[in-house]
């Protein structure tokens, strides 16, 4: 075989590239040209391999007695490539571009020679526009062609444009419609394959979003109008409460955030009208739904610190014996949760200061500090990044604990146990809890 490369090498030079020829040359059989096209297009010398393969581009023969495995359209690809090869070889720049040129031909043959069930139209599609895209310093209209191909691809298959190497072509498609200013044709575009997108092509869905509606007021109209027309219409409630928040818009981000709970009860629709109801200071609504978002919490982090925001919330309604029971919530779902200890000693201190509204206070009612820098110790012990706002609370609390001279009326010795119980007051009989004297 090596033979014959070198025999015919010194009888032939480099050949017409037009398709003109439908027999193999020199006389050979279909086989014999196919082996020396193959060999020289896998060692690279695309002027031999033309030589022994252009016959294919007329004949179009869709077997090869005696070869298996031969494919047609695999031909084809490999000429386009012997093309491209050459090219890249050619220094004047009209012939490189007359080579790409008839390149590009090959392209039309396959559509003319195929039928949709015997090639991939959707994969021939695609690399013609990156032909375009990667020749087109060569060819007149290169990137706008290749987004032509990328545009018959999109509309050939939304979902597989979507996917086909991690959503590149829908970018590159999508991306070209932001930079001419098309913005229907790009929200179209996003609205038909961002169920489809990968976490690049979901990036650049968001950069054009972003780039087509820098005013928020702009894409909430845009939403508005189309709201009624969209399949996706929960996740366009998501992205209205957010804008509608944005802009100041409290009423409307509250009453689509209501929709949105309607329409999927949700944890995270849940949470995000409690957080609304929260920010409006409507504690008491904001409680229901903050509950509700507990039980629904997909982990004991996110439950933990939902129980202690309704513990701090019921605090702010001055119903301090539920904001103990679901600070204990916290803690039981995180004995090391710090910031559960430290709401234990806030309720503590806010019982103080309701048990003492209107009066002065009395050294009774300072035996609760003990118990309140008891929670803020505890708070230390379990989770040091709350050590340093607990120092500061304790040093807050140890001038108004009872004094030497409160101990000694009350025959109350340092280390001993001691309930805050109704024995305190009435108002502390609901804490029922036991401290050591200070």
């Amino acid at each position: 075989m090596k033979k014959l490369i070198v025999f015919i090498s010194l009888l032939v030079g480099f050949s017409s590239l037009s398709y003109g020829q439908s027999e193999p040359p020199y006389g050979m059989s279909e086989l014999e040209a196919y082996s020396l096209f193959y060999e020289n297009y896998r060692t690279g010398d695309y002027e031999m391999a033309l030589t022994f393969g252009k016959w294919m581009l007329e004949a179009k023969p869709r077997q090869i007695q005696g070869h298996r495995s031969f494919t047609l359209d695999t031909q084809f690809n490999r000429l386009i490539q012997v093309y491209v090869g050459l090219a890249e070889n050619e220094s004047d720049p009209s012939e490189r571009s007359k080579l790409l040129e008839n390149a590009l031909g090959i392209f039309d043959l396959v559509t003319e020679t195929f039928d949709e069930d015997e090639v991939d139209m959707f994969r021939w599609t695609i690399r013609q526009g990156l032909f375009y895209q990667e020749n087109h310093r060569d060819l007149d209209d290169g990137i706008q062609k290749a987004y032509e191909y990328y545009q018959r691809a999109f509309e050939m298959d939304k979902q597989r444009l979507a996917e086909t190497s991690d959503g590149y072509y829908a970018r590159l498609l999508l991306s070209n419609y932001v930079s001419r200013g098309e913005r229907e044709a790009a929200l179209a575009m996003i609205e038909d394959i961002e169920e489809f997108a990968g976490d690049a092509l979901m990036e650049t869905i968001e950069e054009s979003r972003n780039a087509l509606f820098q005013d928020p007021e702009e894409r909430i109209a845009f939403l508005e109008e189309r709201l009624d027309e969209r399949e996706d219409r929960e996740e366009a409630l998501t992205e209205l409460a957010t804008l509608y928040d944005q802009v100041g818009n409290r009423a409307k981000a509250l009453q689509t955030a209501e929709q949105l709970h309607a329409l999927n009860p949700n944890f995270e629709n849940t949470r995000k009208l409690a957080d609304l109801k929260l920010s409006d200071a409507n504690y008491r609504e904001a409680l229901e739904y903050l509950k509700e978002a507990l039980e629904k919490a997909p982990d004991n982090n996110r439950q933990k610190r939902i129980a202690l925001e309704i513990s701090d919330t019921y605090q702010n309604l001055d119903n301090l014996q539920s904001a103990r029971e679901f600070a204990r919530r916290a803690i039981d779902i995180d004995s090391n949760f710090g910031d559960a200890y430290m709401q234990m000693a806030a309720i503590y201190a806010a019982a103080i200061r309701q048990c003492t509204s209107g009066r002065s206070i009395e050294r009774d009612d300072r035996t609760v500090y003990w118990l309140v820098i008891d929670y803020l110790e505890q708070a230390q012990e379990v989770d040091p990044s709350t050590r340093n706002a607990a120092n500061r609370q304790i040093e807050s609390y140890r001038p108004v604990m009872p004094s030497s001279e409160d101990k000694f009326f009350r025959g109350w010795e340092t280390g001993e146990s001691f309930t805050i119980n109704g024995s305190v007051g009435e108002c502390y009989a609901w804490i029922n809890e036991s401290t050591t004297v200070r």
